[in-house]
């Protein structure tokens, strides 16, 4: 009922898409920004794999400390989604914009050197490399619904998120090896993820087409628009359950922290620890793409909160060993694949074309600011009460969570 916003020259370029797509195939320009993703996420994962055990045992951080920071990480892309989202509609340039923020988060590697062990200019950089993925996601994902028809959206999120995370499965794996061959030597590992980051910017700039759409449209496109349209019932409804559940939500550092450290795993795998979610989510994205096609998007956005907070139990339960450490993991990544594109899918047939980056940003920006309090929230809750307590209390939340929306959504 939302599809009735396109415009005829979208819906022939989605009948062209959906040919291609009955042969088995995906649009070019989702598989495009897939190895922009790939690349990029591989320079990214690089950095995060390390980040957690250079702060922890590196510079002797706390949970509160680390809150404040996975906060930071979380929240410095929120503003900024709007920001990208609305001049890619303005502009009419979603590629240009992706553009500028690939390129910011690619310098920040050259920051990180410079910054050494100070934890503020470790935090500055962080925030750079946040703004500019704050920047680019929207673009991009606009990009994405605009390539691709409406019936095949999850299918084709799905194909994006596996590539994207098969780049964050290799990151770490290149930050250990380089650390193995070359211990302490922090500079190789962020000048290798600087590198990679400027890859992926060539790559977008000559294999990523840029989306056509009626210039008379865009001067209907505003950010009081976007927003207005995003809060239409539909969207709203998402809006508002991104937020909710974004609250509940714990940071990905805090997590791995707290499993090696509830599981009584060694040290040394803490940089690894992030290979057992990017894998599960890379080999599971498409098939729950798809399966959300079918199934619904909404039951199986909710559903990956169930499986997160099965997570969550099982960290607060404390049972030592390797076997609930993958169980962790593997509950971690299907959360994400069954949450990450399936959230941006549903949100996408609700917005017109010519506000698209805009709406997905402001259902983007609700999330990123509610995981940052939630971050927060999490780190003030650990230091106060200890890991398994707060653990347990957020699962509690989560599943509450969950059915609360579920209910109101069957009531609206």
């Amino acid at each position: 009922m939302y599809l009735s916003t396109m415009r005829a020259g979208d819906t022939a370029r989605a009948g062209t898409a959906g040919q291609r797509l009955r042969h088995g195939r995906v649009p070019g320009t989702v598989v495009a920004l897939g190895i922009v993703s790939f690349v990029t996420d591989a320079s990214a994962e690089m950095i995060t794999a390390v980040l957690p055990m250079y702060l922890i045992y590196g510079l002797g951080l706390g949970y509160l400390q680390l809150g404040a920071l996975d906060g930071l990480y979380t929240g410095a892309t929120a503003l900024l989604r709007l920001a990208g989202g609305y001049a890619a509609d303005r502009l009419n340039r979603p590629k240009a914009v992706a553009i500028a923020g690939y390129g910011v988060s690619a310098l920040t590697r050259l920051g990180l050197p410079v910054a050494g062990g100070s934890l503020a200019g470790i935090s500055t950089c962080v925030a750079i490399d946040r703004a500019g993925k704050g920047v680019r996601t929207a673009p991009r994902d606009a990009m994405i619904t605009l390539a691709t028809p409406a019936k095949n959206l999850g299918r084709a999120f799905g194909v994006h998120r596996a590539l994207d995370t098969a780049g964050a499965l290799l990151g770490p794996l290149i930050a250990f090896g380089l650390l193995s061959l070359l211990p302490g030597d922090y500079n190789a590992v962020f000048m290798v993820s600087f590198c990679l980051g400027t890859i992926g910017v060539l790559v977008l700039v000559f294999f990523v087409r840029q989306p056509h759409r009626e210039a008379a449209r865009r001067a209907a496109t505003s950010l009081k628009a976007g927003v207005r349209v995003a809060l239409r019932p539909g969207v709203r409804s998402l809006v508002v359950a991104a937020a909710l559940l974004g609250l509940m939500t714990v940071g990905d550092m805090f997590l791995y922290v707290a499993l090696q450290r509830q599981a009584d795993l060694p040290t040394a795998v803490l940089p690894l620890l992030p290979l057992g979610t990017a894998g599960t989510f890379m080999l599971a994205a498409i098939p729950l793409g798809r399966f959300a096609d079918r199934f619904g998007r909404w039951r199986m956005f909710l559903a990956a909160h169930v499986l997160l907070a099965g997570a969550y139990l099982l960290v607060a339960g404390g049972i030592k060993g390797w076997v609930v450490a993958g169980a962790v993991l593997l509950l971690h990544g299907l959360f994400y694949a069954a949450s990450d594109g399936v959230l941006m899918a549903s949100a996408g047939l609700m917005v017109p074309a010519e506000l698209r980056a805009t709406g997905l940003a402001v259902v983007q920006t609700a999330q990123a600011l509610a995981r940052a309090v939630g971050a927060v929230g999490f780190g003030v809750a650990t230091a106060a009460a200890g890991a398994r307590p707060a653990f347990g209390a957020f699962a509690v939340l989560l599943v509450v969570g969950v059915l609360l929306i579920a209910r109101t959504r069957g009531r609206s």
